[in-house]
């Protein structure tokens, strides 16, 4: 029988002494929720192998060293609002709700409705649902009704950072999200400067594409 709490206690002390988790806000996230529960029966065996896996729909949950970066770079507090585009099994949503002390509110979006209520069910089981909301639909159009957002956290890649997202991302707000540069993908931090993005790379990286909607 695995001890999934030695299991996850281990990778992100490795996560730490690699550098990649710096706060003490994400380092109590990635403790705090078992990535295990996120996971089907046959994939849970792998839950704190550093590796992004393959789930349903030919979709994945990321590696948690990417889940941990992409935590740091939102710079998450108490009290903020997060639009996340693309639930998956609702991991990086429940992370997102600990690094902000289960605070703070997290609308998520995903495209496929039986992923979406696979994460709704994961949520629901580990008490997250009070302030995490999955919504299926169309991740490039966000939520308008709900915005401004504080934060924006992107898991799919898009082929440039979607008009909607930026007009619902707060005047000082931050936006993570992999962006398709010919044949590779790059991790961007996007602010805002009035209505013009203000774009910093981080890294390369893979992610599935966005299901991307211009109309």
């Amino acid at each position: 029988m695995i001890d999934f709490a030695s299991a996850r206690r281990k990778l992100v002390n490795s996560l730490k002494d690699e550098g990649v988790i710096k706060s003490d806000r994400v380092e109590r996230a990635m403790l705090s929720v078992p990535r295990e529960e996120f996971l089907p029966n046959y994939l849970r065996l792998y839950a704190y192998e550093d590796t992004p896996l393959q789930i349903m729909y030919d979709q994945t949950i990321s590696a948690p060293h990417m889940v941990a970066i992409m935590c740091e770079l939102l710079d998450l507090k108490p009290g903020h609002r997060v639009l996340e585009i693309g639930t998956g099994t609702g991991y990086h949503a429940a992370v997102c709700a600990e690094a902000m002390e289960r605070t703070g509110i997290v609308y998520t979006i995903e495209y496929y409705p039986g992923l979406a209520l696979y994460a709704v069910q994961n949520l629901a089981r580990l008490g997250y649902l009070d302030m995490v909301h999955v919504i299926v639909g169309d991740g490039s159009r966000g939520l308008p009704d709900q915005a401004p957002f504080d934060r924006i956290l992107v898991t799919a890649a898009a082929p440039k950072v979607p008009p909607r997202l930026l007009d619902q991302l707060a005047s000082n707000g931050i936006m993570v999200i992999p962006i398709e540069e010919r044949l590779t993908q790059v991790l961007y931090v996007v602010t805002k400067e009035g209505d013009r993005p203000l774009m910093r790379p981080v890294t390369y990286v893979s992610f599935v594409k966005m299901k991307y909607s211009e109309e």
